[in-house]
């Protein structure tokens, strides 16, 4: 099992790469593409200038996510030769390092519930709260915060790291997070007051990249939904 610090650095590293909401998009759309995708096709999809679709390219490539060939056979004019960038088939960036230990959960699951039930939640979230602000610490050190999308995408990008598959979406005037798994497994059906903890998570970690929120439980999968969904107006 990796260590605390190892664990810190690879939520670092899949924020960085897909904290930008942009950036994630290009990724999803460079995965779909069968023979790759080039900056200038990237800039027509994304309505971007080709410089700033290249960096966001350079920026998956860099980091392990896209695999970059040159076609320099097809280069006949001046300028640089094109690149191609394919989504890489070794590295799985959503779903680096999951941490998941059934006891453990099981065991917080059972210390919740021998306090009452306002008591219980409380706690929870705070506990999530206190551990999503050291996340957000080391993910965007020095203060500097982000705009409240970004920052939502950093937020969904380090939940999936943490084993909940986690995505952001708008849906009207509210912003959500949308959680396919649950790393607490089994232990959430049986204790749902461990939902307040990814809350909690939510909350700290958004008070850290872009300022105090209020997220809301849409939905649960403890609760039988088919996915935890957290919401923010």
């Amino acid at each position: 099992m990796s260590t605390d610090a190892e664990f810190a650095a690879a939520v670092s590293a899949v924020t960085s790469a897909f904290g930008d909401p942009t950036r994630r998009d290009i990724y999803l759309y460079a995965r779909e593409s069968h023979d790759g995708v080039t900056a200038t096709a990237v800039a027509e999809k994304f309505a971007l200038h080709p410089n700033v679709a290249r960096h966001h390219l350079d920026k998956l490539a860099a980091g392990g996510y896209l695999e970059v060939t040159v076609n320099r056979s097809a280069h006949t004019g001046a300028g640089r030769p094109s690149k191609h960038y394919k989504a890489s088939a070794i590295v799985e960036p959503l779903d680096v390092h999951t941490r998941r230990d059934d006891h453990l959960a099981t065991l917080l699951g059972r210390a919740l519930a021998l306090l009452p039930a306002a008591e219980a939640e409380k706690l929870a979230e705070g506990v999530g709260e206190e551990y999503g602000r050291s996340l957000a610490e080391r993910m965007s050190p020095g203060d500097v915060h982000r705009s409240f999308k970004s920052a939502l995408a950093a937020v969904a990008d380090a939940l999936t790291a943490h084993g909940f598959a986690a995505h952001a979406e708008a849906r009207g005037t509210s912003l959500r997070i949308i959680s396919d798994q649950c790393p607490f497994g089994n232990a959430a059906h049986e204790h749902p007051v461990m939902c307040a903890v990814d809350r909690g998570m939510v909350r700290g970690m958004l008070a850290g990249l872009y300022g105090d929120t209020m997220p809301v439980t849409e939905s649960s999968r403890a609760m039988g939904d088919g996915a935890c969904v957290t919401s923010l107006s």
